[in-house]
């Protein structure tokens, strides 16, 4: 699990020499993944890409190092790796080369080519961390979840699960205008993907909630008279509100089945809304799809 604790500001950086290559390369590679970056002063790329992969292995806290080779300083060892161009960087683990890039890399590249070292090296990753906190979420754990997803937060500010993932559990404690607030802070880079539609469709959903009427009145209502669609639709956001998704997705389902253009489509756009906030692997959220398309395509 994440190290929420570790507040250190330790560098995992460091100049590299033919001298030092076997201790702090090799050897080092035998307990931590070690990046071998072949480098120089006048390579416009490497000045470009030199902060951002620096920067990306220290947020790793350790579990990968780095180790900078000037190729004018280390023909040598460039000429044993057949470097060719630069920026290139290797990947040595347990002593040998395993992986590796040529050319500059953008920031998300890195972070994701970084992330699969740390996997296959045995390491927590970043995505293993979240859906730990999302599962603690899940649970009712949301001050745990929101300290791991706040923590990511400060390494990661456009990671779109941590982000959506704080933003969740102001929504799990009720706290709608925190949650909102937040929304409408998100970084642009992340603003349309799936998890910030998720979280923005389970707010609207919220907000309708606090103003529908009581489950058991609304079921009742529609007990006695089924072609009150309004009334099943208040009853499918009751029903949502009180984690009966399921439930609340058939109602919804009904409406459509029985009127497909009622109140402009007003059952499919929530249906649409509801699968929005939901994971696109959830049982029910498939269910819902596939009698969804069935429906329409029948």
């Amino acid at each position: 699990m994440l190290d929420l604790n570790n507040t250190s500001t330790e560098s995992f950086v460091k100049e590299g020499s033919a001298e030092t290559f076997m201790t702090d390369v090799v050897e080092e590679s035998k307990t931590t993944p070690v990046l071998a970056y072949f480098t120089a002063s006048w390579c416009g790329p490497c000045k470009t890409m030199g902060p951002i992969i620096e920067n990306a292995v220290n947020k790793t806290k350790g579990k990968i190092k780095l180790v900078r080779l000037d190729v004018d300083a280390n023909q040598n060892i460039a000429a044993q790796l057949r470097i060719q161009s630069i920026p290139t960087v290797y990947v040595f683990m347990d002593g040998q080369p395993v992986d590796g890039f040529t050319g500059a890399k953008t920031a998300a590249e890195i972070e994701k080519f970084l992330a699969e070292i740390v996997k296959k090296s045995g390491g927590t990753t970043v995505e293993e961390i979240l859906e730990e906190a999302n599962q603690l979420l899940a649970s009712g754990g949301v001050a745990e979840a929101s300290q791991i997803f706040a923590t990511v937060l400060q390494d990661y500010p456009e990671n779109p699960i941590a982000y959506a993932g704080l933003i969740s559990c102001h929504i799990f404690s009720d706290n709608l205008d925190q949650a909102e607030a937040m929304l409408y802070s998100t970084p642009s880079a992340i603003a349309n993907s799936r998890e910030i539609d998720g979280v923005r469709s389970n707010i609207e959903l919220k907000r309708q909630a606090k103003a529908s009427g009581s489950t058991h009145q609304l079921a009742e209502q529609v007990r006695n008279n089924p072609d009150d669609l309004q009334g099943r639709f208040d009853l499918a956001i009751a029903l949502y509100s009180n984690n009966q998704l399921e439930e609340g997705i058939d109602e919804l389902l009904e409406i459509f089945r029985r009127d497909q253009e009622w109140n402009d489509g007003a059952a499919k756009e929530q249906l649409l809304k509801i699968f929005s906030s939901m994971k696109p692997e959830d049982p029910i959220a498939l269910k819902g799809r596939r009698k969804l398309s069935s429906l329409i395509f029948s």
